[in-house]
Formats: structure tokens, sequence, C-alpha cells
């Protein structure tokens, strides 16, 4: 068995060629780093963080990670606690990883519960960039050996990387949830039709039935529905998708599937962002519960009926096998890519 050298992280396995992970946090999610390091049975590592009164972010270690293996978890998100824009989280996600890199780490891994501008993976008209291909050139450039993520937008800004990305979902997490309720007459709603396959795998996993929603987008942020396909009569509704942003598209879900006659209505997805009037549209609809992870933040001013399942196992337990070279499929059911 390898020796462990001074300073190893309390609660790791011992690792081939004397090498030790260290986790450390920026100043997005810092939370979520902590519940992932007690996970694991060590604190996050020491490094200095600030904002310059010009606006310049500034990153240090404050302590030595030659020939560590370095996980920095940051999604690329705004934490008004912190006082962090989700531009500063991915130019200061980028400093901690050449900082790294510049420091003889062995090997720096970005772990990214949320990946910010994954929405952004093609041209919806003219002259606009794709901006997850370039978020994920960049993180390659300041190197990243390997990315960690959660719940793409589109599995398919995979390819943009020539690093391994390690694409994980949390489905089972959620549908774990909506199973131990023990709902009746549970009916999955998939909010429109590219959401399907998720939606068809919640179903599986929660034994239920599967209904859609037609729905088209005029503009950036703005959502119709149209009607829904499949019988939601007298049934309790849990619309899935990957993300709440603005909430919009699923006000209007909620409330065209409790005109259908839905007897109650939920909803599920793994990143709540609850940004701009999120909360109101939350509230112009009877809502039972409104169930998230904590992939990012939750923003002040949620309501009661907002719950947060924690992430920090799958995180850790990817973590743990990424460091000691194990599978990480085998906590996934062997699938980490399910639309």
């Amino acid at each position: 068995m390898a020796s462990m050298q001074p300073g190893t992280p309390v609660g790791f396995a011992s690792v081939a060629h004397d090498k030790h992970p260290m986790l450390f946090s920026g100043r997005a999610n810092p939370d979520l780093t902590s519940a992932i390091g007690k996970e694991l049975g060590v604190a996050p590592g020491a490094v200095t963080l600030k904002t310059f009164s010009a606006g310049e972010v500034y990153c240090r270690y404050d302590e030595s990670i030659r020939d560590a293996d370095v996980f920095i978890v940051q999604p690329i998100c705004n934490n008004p606690v912190t006082e962090v824009t989700a531009n500063d989280a991915l130019v200061e996600l980028l400093l901690m990883i050449d900082a790294a890199v510049g420091a003889s780490a062995k090997r720096v891994i970005a772990v990214i519960p949320w990946f910010g501008y994954s929405r952004q993976d093609k041209k919806s008209a003219l002259r606009e960039p794709i901006s997850a291909r370039l978020v994920a050139h960049v993180l390659e450039t300041a190197g990243a050996d390997r990315v960690l993520t959660v719940d793409l937008h589109a599995g398919q800004v995979q390819g943009f990387f020539t690093k391994p990305v390690d694409h994980l979902t949390a489905l089972f997490v959620l549908a774990k949830y909506f199973a131990d309720l023990k709902l009746d007459d549970l009916v999955i709603v998939s909010p429109d039709v590219g959401r399907v396959k998720l939606n068809h795998k919640f179903a599986e996993e929660v034994g239920a039935d599967l209904a859609l929603m037609t729905k088209e987008r005029p503009a950036h942020q703005v959502a119709e529905i149209g009607y829904v396909i499949g019988d939601v009569k007298g049934k309790t509704a849990v619309i899935v998708d990957d993300i709440i942003d603005s909430a919009g598209t699923l006000r209007a879900a909620a409330q065209t599937v409790l005109d259908e006659g839905a007897a109650r209505v939920y909803a599920a997805a793994t990143h709540g962002l609850f940004s701009g009037n999120a909360y109101e549209n939350l509230a112009a609809v009877p809502f039972e519960q409104i169930v998230v992870t904590d992939t990012v933040p939750l923003l002040p001013g949620a309501p009661d009926k907002v719950v947060r399942l924690s992430l920090a196992g799958v995180l850790a337990d990817s973590i743990r096998q990424i460091a000691t070279g194990g599978s990480l499929s085998r906590g996934m059911s062997g699938e980490n890519q399910l639309f």
C-alpha cells in the first residue's frame, strides 16, 4: 500500500503513486463544498479569494498543493451572500485552475455542479456565439484536466471538451424522494418534447404514468405552453425539468395542468436558479412542493414550498472514485445521460 504523505486529508483511501486528493471551494456555493467535505471526511482546503474594488478577482492557495489531485467545487452561478455573479464565478474558477496548475498540482478537476452557459449550446439566430463551447475551451486552456458536472441542459455540451467529462444526474435522488412520498394517481409531466426521455425514465423510477406538453419559446426566457398530451384529470401531476430559472415556463405549465383537471401539482428540477421574478411566478400557482437540489445556493426569500435535496453524497462518491481510479457508473445505475 502506498504511504500517505504529510497533510493527507483524513478519510480518503490511499491512492497509487503517493498522490493525495484535496478539496477546495470557490465562492459560488461554499455550503455545498462543506457538505461534500463532510461526506469525504475532510475540510475544504485554505484558499484566499476576494474581489478588488476595481472588480478584479484574486486567488491564492494558502497551503501546498504540489503533486495533489485538486478538486475545485464551483458552479457558474451568482451568490448574493458572497457577492459574486455568475461571471465572477467563472473567472474565479479559471484563476483557481490556473493557480493550481502553476503550483504543480498533479491533476486539476473542476467540479461544476451547475454548468452556466450550457443553455447556449448552439446558434439560435444569426451572429450569436456558441457560449457553452467557449466556456469549455477556456476551462481547458486554464488547465483543467477533468470536469465533473450534473445534468447539463444539453448532453452534447460534453462534445465541446477534449478532456474527460463526468456527467452525473440528480434524477435518482429526485425520483427516490417522490417514490418515498407514496403519492396516489401519480403522473409525470414533461414540460416540452425535448424532456420526454428524462421524464420517461423518471416515470419508470417512480412507477407513474407519463404525459407531455407542447411549448414554444418566442424570445429569451419567454415560453408559451400549448396543450397537454396525456391524461392528467384527477391525478397528482409532477412536472420534471432540469432547470427552474425565472419559473415562467413552470408557472404556465402548472396552470395548464390544473386547467386540464389535475388534482394537485408538484415540480421537480435539478437546478433551482430562481432568477428574476421566479418566486412571484411560483407563488401564482398552488404548488404542493417545488423540489430542487443544492447545485446552486438558494436565493433569499424562497417560499416554504421549496424543498432542497442534497447532492453532496453523489458528488463526494464521484470525487472519491476519480481520486482512487474507481468507476462512477456503479453509483448511477450505469446511466448518466438521460436526455
